[in-house]
């Protein structure tokens, strides 16, 4: 008689399958190439913008809002038109600032659960609906100049570590990344610096200089100006 416990045999349960769903990602990819090719063409004629992110639930009352309106204002001023996540809050600010210089207004904008349709700051014939977010990101990406993030929440991380990102893998050129204001952003500035780099060394040296701070709108637009002293305007995505 063996000694030996002998072991229950493992069952293996059979390989997990998808529902038939073959149909609809077909149709899914048609739209995804419309909604590409649509905002490419529209965006083309548009010409050079920057990008102003923040958050879609500050309110008029808040200092921040009058600061976005000062900013877009600022780099109307400049030659550049504004583009914004259509939306309320910073993106209204935002598109109201450069409706009111007489600048070129654009919307690109989502449906969400907590935003109604665009802000009505947008040029009629500029407001873009998409329905996927990372179409969205490369609109957003490939026609600004530049970025200018004021406070947000999660979706405005989101979109300013993406362009850090780009910038870090070289899928883009250098491009400004400013971040305005010092008591909302100046803890994760130091945070990148001392501990990514400094302590953990998870970025390079170099790193996070990409990101440059200011309260001050006239300081964004010297920001950008000279940047563009040495570097040229055109649109800058490149999937290498």
């Amino acid at each position: 008689m063996s000694t030996k416990q002998e072991k229950t045999p493992y069952l293996k349960r059979p390989p997990k399958t998808w529902t038939e769903l073959k149909a609809e990602n077909s149709w899914t990819m048609f739209k995804i190439i419309a909604e590409f090719v649509e905002g490419y063409e529209r965006l083309n004629k548009i010409g050079p913008c920057v990008s102003i992110f923040g958050s879609a639930r500050t309110k008029p009352d808040n200092p921040y809002y009058q600061l976005a309106v000062d900013i877009a204002a600022e780099m109307v001023d400049e030659g550049y038109g504004i583009i914004t996540g259509g939306g309320p809050g910073i993106m209204e600010a935002g598109n109201k600032g450069a409706k009111e210089a007489g600048g070129t207004s654009v919307g690109l904008n989502i449906e969400l659960p907590f935003e109604q349709g665009f802000n009505p700051y947008i040029d009629i014939d500029k407001v873009f609906n998409f329905n996927y977010f990372f179409i969205r990101k490369v609109m957003f990406v490939k026609y600004a100049q530049a970025f200018i993030v004021l406070p947000g929440g999660f979706g405005t991380l989101d979109e300013l570590f993406e362009v850090i990102t780009l910038v870090q893998t070289k899928k883009i050129t250098p491009i400004p990344i400013i971040l305005v204001g010092s008591e909302f952003w100046g803890g994760l500035k130091d945070w990148i610096q001392t501990v990514m780099f400094e302590k953990f060394k998870n970025v390079s040296p170099g790193d996070p200089e990409m990101l440059q701070l200011t309260d001050d709108p006239k300081e964004v637009a010297q920001i950008i100006n000279k940047f563009y002293e040495h570097h040229t305007i055109s649109p800058n995505i490149t999937f290498k």
